[in-house]
């Protein structure tokens, strides 16, 4: 998926009653990860997911 020219891959896990929800940003390799329930839509969890990798890559800029 790209958002403003930027992409980003995301990567979904089941883990009992979970999923683990992660989102890479490719050009610099760093992954924020976040936990759902099984039955929330992933287009949720993959938002919930986007927003937190924003937050990480934020917090590492200069």
């Amino acid at each position: 998926m790209t958002r403003g020219g930027r992409e980003i891959l995301f990567e979904f896990v089941a883990q009992g009653g979970t999923i683990k929800a992660t989102a890479i940003d490719p050009a610099t390799g760093i992954e924020a990860s976040i936990l759902g329930p099984a039955s929330a839509p992933r287009a949720t969890l993959s938002e919930a997911a986007r927003r937190k990798l924003d937050y990480v890559l934020k917090r590492r800029a200069p």
